[in-house]
């Protein structure tokens, strides 16, 4: 296992606002697999966390290319999640949807003051339903209290209210730094136990449930890829 100088940055960054695309999601996953137990920080390019997905992409693909794109954003989210060693997010700007749901699966979350920057999961907002494996990492990481607000209110909050709701644990006026420092001083725990710990307190959130993969297919894939919902997401796009 690394030590705790050896902290990894991974910068999200690609067009519109780091939006999470098929080849942003697949460069992530395979940094994820190539730092497997170092401690990570992740940021987005540019003064923006992720505005999240790529909603250019999602409305041109059809449903066996969408199970595909669902199933990459669930193992890139488990994956994070999962990670044995720390992972704090400098949420530098927006972070929306999917941009916030990968924020959430990070150990600690550092936020900026920019009263302008968006935090939140308009998922049902905007017509979407959660991917199963999504959703419960979204119920573990989330305080429960607020889980009606967040996921059914579907709003979305500058970094103070964000702080108060949970999407965010604290605020700085350069998260980054102080993410890194967060990030070291987790770091300088045993690796072992910390990885042990945090696989204890994790265990069971992204393995799959009996029949869930073909009630994902039959129920979640169609709503993604409806007439309406390409609507909806082209009025999105022209705002």
């Amino acid at each position: 296992m690394p030590n705790a100088a050896e902290i990894v940055t991974i910068t999200l960054k690609g067009p519109g606002k780091n939006a999470l695309s098929t080849a942003l999601l697949e460069q992530l996953e395979a940094e994820l697999a190539a730092h497997a137990g170092a401690p990570l920080l992740l940021v987005g390019d540019a003064g923006c966390f992720s505005a999240g997905l790529d909603l250019t992409e999602v409305m041109r693909l059809e449903a066996d290319e969408m199970a595909s794109f669902l199933r990459l954003l669930e193992r890139v989210c488990a994956r994070l999640h999962d990670h044995a060693g720390p992972v704090v997010a400098a949420v530098n700007g927006h972070a929306i949807a999917g941009g916030a749901v990968l924020a959430a699966c990070c150990d600690h979350r550092v936020g900026g003051v920019d009263p302008k920057a968006r935090i939140g999961l308009n998922e049902v907002a905007l017509g979407l339903r959660f991917p199963p494996g999504i959703l419960r990492i979204l119920q573990a990481r989330l305080p429960a209290p607020q889980h009606g607000a967040l996921l059914l209110g579907a709003g979305l909050h500058a970094p103070t209210e964000a702080l108060r709701l949970g999407l965010l644990d604290e605020l700085a006026d350069d998260p980054v730094a102080v993410a890194e420092a967060r990030l070291r001083a987790l770091a300088a725990h045993p690796p072992a136990a910390f990885a042990a710990t945090k696989a204890a307190l994790r265990a069971g959130v992204t393995e799959a449930r009996p029949g869930e993969a073909e009630a994902f297919i039959a129920e979640v894939v169609p709503v993604w890829t409806s007439g309406a919902l390409r609507a909806r997401l082209r009025a999105v796009l022209r705002r």
